[in-house]
């Protein structure tokens, strides 16, 4: 067996170049060193392809489509760069709708190519056989179906480009196997962008930024919210260099989280359903909102009607569909976040005299912290929390499912950097959390990972259990088990009578035994001694470890802002 396949390696490298080599010749040259994937018989020439690239560039197999996109989504996250993905046709592609979605709603730069049938059977029900673009249409950037090989360098370009630039998302390419698996008869042209429907505005208007800039003189209570697209156009410098200056609170998004360290006295905290007191009371009454990069969900604002009912509104977006689109804005701004903070650094603004309401908006966060009482007969996730953030000093990459425990991170892992936390906050993706922390730990690799994650969620990926073995990635899996489905459990109890409807797991694995045969060192702690007394263990071990935290199930997150109510209307707001 060991002869044969020598043999057949060196019969490989005398066969003539196809559309596949081309293709991975392609990646290399757009700088991808990584390619997140599963392979199938649409995709063979392309796998065929990577065999004889080996050294070039680095593929990773998952366990699950699902798996390989939310570990893209994570690489992306934390490196801005496009996450690359490669699956067959028909399931392998379906399998990937829930990530696209998923990286479409948080904007996330994702390159999905898909294998497809040969051209010759397209529509005729062929084995394997969808109709991807059709699938994708609605949940990509753009997506693209080659139809003939010297193609290839253009759209390869172009999805790159598309996916990367202006507000940032996931581009799909369909590669029919006829295609891939074609012979070049003479190598193609160096490709040129062509787009001239895409044309992203990323510097302000001058003017905008002059009324801007008279408007935050005469405010009186202004506030910035600062969301992902700060991240996006990398300008949390720049924002914290602004919200100084002037001296100007700032409410960070779910997403946002991050971009304004947490540790800066201006610092309100998290807005909206599970955000802070003084972060909502500090929206709700101020008399300017400057919104960086956040696209005013419902999740953030709470009925409309009530939010930010006395503000002039500036909303700066690079995408001009967010403007105006959710709350009326007074001032819109359509560019990149860096460069209309720089715009505003460079103008002479005099500063507002903001002082009695730094000190209102202080007392708030002294008078309504963030609280959860402990219980002799448990341990509480919010102190589990903390645990994990006291040990990792607070500089931790985090990524989490979602539900209750992904509010308590975002409460209670206090960030002081940029792209440090990595969650699903758009579709709520469960599952997402444990395979996005996989790809945030191939992207920095020197860097401590931690997934915090449900132990429902949990369950939908931990088949990727496999790669964090094989590979040695050190990520520290923490789950948060209640033995629930928690935030449906809460929402039954608050908003449903009580009527608990299978939102309780009665059986669920042994997760440490599960870790055991996986090769992964597994911790089950019960009360918080244990956990004082495992984590150091968990944070010295150089390789990855599982931490099976039993939570009281009855805990709830708190504060909270119930549907159909103003941002003002929080309950929960002290024990």
């Amino acid at each position: 067996m060991k002869v044969e396949a020598k043999k057949l390696a060196v019969q490989t490298n005398t066969e003539p170049r196809i559309g596949a080599d081309l293709l991975i010749d392609l990646l290399i040259k757009e700088g991808v060193e990584t390619l997140f994937g599963y392979p199938g018989g649409a995709v063979l020439p392309i796998y065929d392809a990577i065999y004889r690239a080996q050294g070039k560039i680095k593929h990773i197999l998952f366990r699950h489509e699902q798996g390989m996109i939310h570990a893209a989504e994570g690489y992306a996250r934390v490196t801005g760069k496009p996450g690359v993905v490669l699956a067959t046709s028909g399931p392998g592609a379906t399998n990937l709708v829930t990530g696209i979605t998923d990286a479409m709603m948080d904007s996330l730069p994702l390159v999905i190519f898909t294998g497809q049938v040969a051209r010759s059977v397209i529509g005729t029900d062929a084995f394997q056989e969808a109709d991807v673009m059709a699938i994708t249409t609605p949940i990509t950037k753009h997506n693209f179906q080659v139809q003939a090989i010297e193609d290839l360098p253009r759209i390869v370009k172009e999805a790159f480009h598309i996916a990367s630039t202006g507000r940032p998302g996931p581009v799909l390419v369909d590669v029919p196997k006829d295609i891939s698996a074609g012979i070049l008869t003479e190598e193609p042209e160096e490709a040129s962008i062509n787009l001239p429907g895409y044309q992203p505005t990323t510097k302000p208007n001058p003017l905008q930024i002059k009324k801007l800039a008279e408007s935050i003189s005469k405010a009186i209570k202004p506030v910035i919210l600062s969301g992902a697209g700060v991240l996006h156009g990398r300008a949390s410098a720049e924002l914290t260099a602004f919200a100084n200056k002037h001296q100007i609170p700032v409410v960070t998004t779910l997403l946002g989280l991050g971009t304004f360290p947490a540790d800066n006295p201006l610092s309100l905290g998290m807005g909206g359903m599970h955000g802070t007191y003084a972060a909502n009371m500090a929206i709700y009454e101020c008399d300017l909102l400057i919104n960086f990069g956040a696209r005013f969900d419902d999740r953030l604002t709470g009925n409309l009607k009530h939010f930010a009912p006395f503000a002039k509104v500036a909303h700066i977006d690079i995408d001009p569909a967010e403007i105006g689109k959710n709350v009326p804005t007074h001032l819109p701004i359509v560019s990149d976040t860096k460069e209309a903070l720089s715009e505003l650094l460079e103008q002479e603004i005099e500063s507002p005299n903001t002082a009695e309401w730094r000190e209102k908006l202080s007392q708030n966060k002294q008078e309504y912290p963030l609280w959860y009482k402990h219980d002799p007969n448990g341990m509480c996730p919010q102190w589990v929390i903390e645990a994990v953030h006291k040990v990792t000093n607070g500089d931790a990459i985090v990524s989490t499912d979602v539900g209750q425990h992904q509010m308590w991170a975002a409460q209670y892992y206090t960030f002081k950097q940029p792209h440090r936390w990595i969650t699903s906050g758009g579709l709520g993706t469960m599952g997402f959390g444990f395979p996005a922390a996989i790809g945030a730990q191939i992207a920095e690799p020197d860097s401590t990972v931690v997934a915090i994650v449900g132990d429902g969620g949990f369950q939908m990926t931990l088949q990727e259990l496999g790669i964090i073995y094989e590979r040695n990635l050190p990520v520290k899996i923490i789950i948060v088990n209640n033995g629930a489905l928690g935030m449906v459990r809460q929402w039954q109890e608050l908003l449903h009578g009580n009527r608990i409807s299978e939102s309780i797991l009665p059986t669920q694995p042994d997760f440490v035994k599960l870790a055991d045969s996986y090769s992964i060192k597994g911790y089950r702690v019960n009360n918080q001694e244990e956990l004082i007394t495992v984590l150091p263990e968990v944070f010295a071990h150089n390789g990855p470890v599982l931490v099976d935290c039993r939570v009281l199930q009855q805990e709830k997150v708190f504060p909270m802002i119930a549907p159909g109510k103003g941002i003002h209307e929080m309950i929960g707001v002290k024990p």
